[in-house]
Parts: structure tokens; sequence; C-alpha cells
């Protein structure tokens, strides 16, 4: 369950609520009734000349939690800490809550139950066991019978049904590169037919692109990196079997 209050170091999604000459205070979206103080200081690493070029009335933001006082009730946030990836990462994982609740609503209205008790039984128990309630709804759809064996109750069902009409399944990308040479007069074709044993279709993809001989960018992408990974490795030495059997080389590369 959610915490009174954030800790020192976590990533807050804020709403700004008013903005002063050397500051600003903000809502914290994910703690209702708590606000936190952002300094001047901590709005940017370069000099604010007016902090309204940064921070707006109603203005969604990212920060870092920098100082929690919770006898005080004070808690002081940061802007500048917080670098673009994390940004990005953690407003994602924010809205993808925000719509999780939406459909666990949803559920509730399916099932004919109340939506905030249904949120404060059923949705709690699921934030607690994955960390984040979308995450309940993308194994739900990625893998329904492990989803069954962990849950029972009259609302799994629904559950299933809500996730697999309006939850894409997850996906991750890892990129490589592959160096592959094979001399000789069939070399060209000995290299197209490695690289053709390389690509895939399906729930894990594989395409290929040329950069520039003998360097060519590998694209994988699949529900999880540890499947991404073994799928790409077992492609891989199918591949390099045949450019070994034509008496070629062929190397594997994060860069």
């Amino acid at each position: 369950m959610r915490e009174e209050f954030p800790e020192e170091g976590e990533l807050v999604v804020a709403t700004v609520k008013k903005v002063l000459k050397y500051g600003a205070f903000v809502t914290l979206d994910e703690y209702p009734g708590l606000e936190a103080y952002l300094p001047i200081s901590e709005i940017s690493t370069g000099w604010v000349r007016n902090i309204r070029d940064y921070v707006q009335e109603g203005r969604k933001i990212v920060a870092k939690v920098i100082v929690v006082d919770p006898a005080k009730k004070k808690i002081d946030v940061s802007m500048k800490r917080v670098s673009p990836s994390q940004r990005r990462m953690k407003m994602q994982l924010y809205q993808n809550q925000q719509r999780a609740i939406k459909l666990l609503e949803r559920v509730a209205t399916l099932l004919g139950k109340d939506p905030k008790r249904f949120l404060e039984t059923v949705g709690e128990k699921l934030m607690d066991e994955y960390g984040h309630l979308y995450a309940a709804f993308e194994e739900a759809v990625v893998n329904e019978a492990e989803f069954r064996k962990k849950h029972r109750g009259d609302w799994v069902d629904t559950f299933i049904q809500v996730a697999k009409q309006n939850v894409p399944p997850p996906e991750v990308k890892i990129k490589r590169y592959i160096y592959i040479n094979v001399p000789g007069p069939d070399g060209v074709e000995h290299i197209k037919e490695a690289l053709s044993r390389l690509e895939r279709d399906g729930k894990v993809s594989i395409t290929v692109k040329y950069m520039g001989a003998p360097k060519y960018m590998v694209i994988v992408k699949a529900p999880n990196y540890k499947v991404a990974e073994k799928t790409l490795n077992e492609a891989f030495l199918q591949a390099k079997e045949i450019v070994r059997k034509a008496g070629g080389t062929m190397e594997l590369m994060k860069e």
C-alpha cells in the first residue's frame, strides 16, 4: 500500500499549485493531501532568471524528494536532480497507473461492485503484489494461466477480459551489431543466408539493417529482456554456423 509520506530520493509526480518569487508549492499526485516546496535553486542547473519560464500553475512535473520531515509535514523536492530519462520513465509509470485505476473501476462496474471499495480491496492487493497496478493487467494479457493460478475470485474472468481489450502486450527492444565476413565468390550469398536465419517475426521479432560492410544492426523486440537475449543468442548461433561452414567469421557485439 502507498505510504503516508514519500521517501528521500523517491521520484514523484506533482502538480504546481502556487508559484512564488523564490520557489513553488506543488501537490503530490500520488500522495493525496500532501504538498511539497520546490526551491528556485532546485529548478534548473543553470541560472533561473524568471521562475515562470520553468513552472506554471497547473503544470505536472516529475521531481525528486530531497527533504522529508513527517513531524513538521515538510517536504522539499527538486527538478534539477531528475534526468530526462528518469522524467520520461516516471511519467510513463504514472500515466499507466492512472489508466490501470480506470480499468479496474471498469471491472468493478461490469461486476456491479462499488468501484471505490473494489480499489481498496482487490486494487490494493494487486499493487502490493506487483508494485504497480498496470503490471497486473500486463500479466493477465501475457500470461493468463499464471495469473489465474495466483488469483481466485469472481472478478478474475472480467479482469482478464478488460485487460485483453485495453492493454497491449508489453514490449522491450534491444539493439546489437553484427560484424560478418565471408571470403570467396559466393560470400555474399552465404551472408544473405546467414542473415535470413537471424530474422524472426511474431511475439519476438528480429530485424537486420545494413550499416555498411561488414557491419549490420540487429533490433530485437520481445516481451522482456530475458526472452530477447535468449532468442537473439539462439538465432545468432544458427547464423554463425552457416558462416563458419563457408569459411567466414561472424561476431555479435553491443557496439
